[in-house]
């Protein structure tokens, strides 16, 4: 009935753990499809090397780097009505799956569901409850807090990678947009998915007791979290700008353009938010606000290309595509 699909990337010791948690499910999948880079040898040999828990676990192969290409690979080889989708440093709580099959099965009109990702670090649960979860307000900008999501079950905008699911006929025709850039994570490609999902008529809901524990383990590639790169700063800002403005009537995506040149927000500085952070003496203030304006100016000139502004016609923009 439900699949779950994995990208996982040199991290063995939490997929290990990642799979543990999947055996200890009140309901077991019906596979586990792991996407495995043909350069990994470390997962190989972990896989290799690891003792039959009774998980039927299927190993899909990809040669190119990215998130993007692992999600697309294996949901073209994945089976189940359902797809639940995790990280390979995540451990999902043992009722995960029944709670995602149970919003499913509820209401057919459910395209995605998703939950809370309790973030460990340092030893310590970030705690905190937030109502407000994966929102895209009227002038573009999203927030997230998936990770501090509290309350009722409700509707959301988008869902968060290292914890999301959708029901095998909402993304039969739907898969990640190839534009986004970078060679590891690949920020926003599962508010991409998400977005394109709703746009096609389908709920999407957010349930924090649907929920997994996150262990954030070390990403191999520029974007290295918390520690600023000027490569990753842009990928960021242009895959953000890419995947709201896609989404957005023409009006709005005006006023996106230029609440985020002029305005921005402390992680996407624009002008005003660049002299916040000038004053406050915050490091790398200039190179990142050049980073990020750098990433929109490039992004808001291939949407252009895209051919965006047909949608005051009515013209449905088309999911993927390869704008450069």
């Amino acid at each position: 009935m439900i699949s779950v699909l994995i990208p996982t990337y040199r991290r063995p010791s939490s997929l290990a753990a990642c799979l543990e948690g999947l055996d200890r499910q009140t309901v077991k999948p019906l596979e586990v499809v792991l996407v495995v880079r043909n350069d990994d040898h470390e997962t190989r040999s972990f896989l290799a090397s690891r003792r039959d828990t009774g998980l039927n676990i299927r190993i899909v192969t990809v040669s190119q780097p990215g998130v993007v290409i692992a999600l697309n690979t294996g949901l073209d080889h994945v089976s189940g009505e359902y797809i639940a989708i995790t990280d390979d440093d995540t451990v999902p709580r043992p009722d995960w799956l029944e709670r995602i099959i149970g919003h499913f099965e509820q209401d057919p009109l459910v395209g995605g569901v998703g939950g809370r990702d309790w973030v460990h670090e340092g030893g310590k649960v970030i705690t905190g409850n937030r109502k407000v979860v994966g929102k895209l307000q009227w002038f573009g900008r999203a927030i997230g807090n998936h990770h501090l999501g509290a309350g009722p079950p409700r509707e959301v905008d988008f869902l968060k990678g290292a914890n999301m699911s959708y029901r095998r006929s909402a993304i039969q025709h739907i898969r990640i947009a190839d534009y986004l850039k970078g060679q590891g994570a690949q920020v926003c490609n599962d508010m991409e998915i998400a977005m394109a999902v709703k746009q096609a008529g389908w709920k999407l809901i957010y349930d924090p007791l649907v929920a997994v524990d996150h262990y954030p383990a070390q990403r191999h590639d520029e974007d290295q979290r918390n520690q600023f790169n000027p490569v990753a700063t842009y990928n960021s800002a242009y895959n953000e700008t890419m995947t709201v403005a896609k989404h957005l009537p023409l009006a709005r995506g005006v006023i996106f353009f230029i609440c985020s040149v002029c305005i921005g927000t402390s992680g996407f500085p624009g002008f005003v938010q660049w002299i916040r952070l000038l004053v406050n003496r915050t490091e790398h203030a200039t190179a990142k606000y050049r980073a990020v304006q750098k990433g929109r100016f490039h992004a808001f000139a291939n949407l252009g290309r895209m051919g965006i502004w047909r949608r005051s016609a009515g013209t449905k923009l088309p999911v993927g595509g390869d704008p450069r």
